[in-house]
């Protein structure tokens, strides 16, 4: 597992990757929220009420960070997250 500190301009995320077989599954965490691959379930993110993002197609933070929103659970639609904002974005408003 690859744990890394992510600066970003409102504050510091902490990125996890672990590789899988096919793909990684990776999650950035910042301030009230995440932004997670495509590996995790935005139902079970809606249920528990997190702000959470996903997005998928890729393989690194730094895809992480310039990919689009596909997903964004109701709590983070509160924060004036929407779908289609980059994932960098969404981050920062999480702070």
């Amino acid at each position: 597992m690859l744990v890394e500190q992510i600066k970003l301009d409102k504050g510091s995320a902490l990125g996890l990757k672990m590789d899988m077989e096919n793909a990684p599954l990776l999650v950035i965490r910042a301030g009230c929220g995440f932004v997670m691959c495509g590996y995790l379930n935005m139902d079970i993110a809606n249920k528990l009420g997190d702000v959470a993002v996903r997005v998928t197609g890729v393989r690194s933070f730094e895809e992480v960070l310039n990919a689009k929103a596909q997903d964004v659970s109701l709590a983070a639609k509160s924060l004036g997250i929407i779908v289609g904002m980059t994932a960098k974005d969404a981050l920062n408003k999480m702070f």
